[in-house]
């Protein structure tokens, strides 16, 4: 059970050094799944629900900057989870949240797969609100029927495609769940879109990203941008990946933020 004083729903396993792993709008912490036998052994592992996604309560906020006010109710929920400064992982908009964190001393090393926050035209931010809103439409849609196209690669197709690369490796106990995140997080959806994206780079922090090859969202082109914002980076491409490459290619990932969260302090 999430304790009173908690903000964020979450799940910690595994030992070693921290990681934890933010998932992307519209996700869930259960996205990270695909992985988590790759890293237990090595790390321990803590999954948690952003504000208005999978079991966190809705998103609230008291600033027009929710990347940054995000970043501070995670950076409070780890201070009390005594991970003051823990390696951290992110997908998506869990990767410029990641970096955020690490901007604001909370976080020993990030490791982003295809973030948020690098547009390199001005066309990108409106395509991406644009596929997220059809998207979310289809899936509140689709709700009723969601169990009987889990169970068939065209129907996993159907909901994933543009989020994958390889729709068919997406468990299909996890689709149910998924689909009912994504059309659930609409206020969210709207509230990261209308924000501003500039946010602050971190300084001191090793940072490693990575891209999927088959991003269908961010397209590689953002790590253009990125390699100029973050020039100390080190960069990796995930070929055959998309945009949530954990199922796409789960040892890969999991390599990317082993060896990710093996250096700073």
């Amino acid at each position: 059970m999430l304790p009173l004083s908690m903000t964020l729903a979450f799940e910690r396993q595994g030992s070693g050094p921290p990681l934890v792993l933010i998932h992307g709008l519209g996700h869930r912490r259960q996205g990270w799944n695909a992985v988590l036998d790759l890293l237990t052994p090595y790390r321990e592992v803590i999954t948690l629900d952003l504000p208005g996604h999978g079991e966190s309560p809705p998103l609230r906020l008291s600033t027009d900057n929710p990347v940054e006010e995000v970043a501070g109710q995670i950076a409070s929920q780890l201070d009390e989870l005594d991970l003051p400064r823990p390696h951290v992982g992110g997908n998506s908009l869990g990767g410029v949240l990641a970096l955020a964190l690490a901007a604001t001393g909370h976080a020993a090393s990030v490791t982003a797969l295809s973030p948020a926050g690098f547009p390199g035209h001005r066309y990108e931010m409106p395509y991406a609100h644009a596929v997220f809103t059809v998207a979310r439409a289809g899936a509140q849609a689709m709700e009723p029927v969601v169990k009987s196209l889990a169970g068939s690669t065209a129907g996993r197709t159907l909901l994933y495609g543009q989020m994958v690369s390889r729709p068919r490796l997406v468990p299909p106990e996890q689709v149910p769940g998924d689909i009912a995140s994504f059309a659930r997080a609409g206020a969210a959806m709207r509230a990261f879109f209308a924000g501003p994206q500039d946010f602050t780079e971190p300084v001191d922090v090793p940072v490693t990203i990575a891209w999927g090859s088959k991003d269908r969202i961010l397209r590689p082109s953002n790590a253009v941008v990125a390699k100029q914002r973050l020039p100390n980076a080190r960069f990796i491409k995930l070929t055959g990946c998309g945009h949530v490459p954990m199922t796409d290619d789960p040892k890969a990932v999991a390599r990317i933020l082993l060896d990710g969260s093996s250096t700073g302090s």
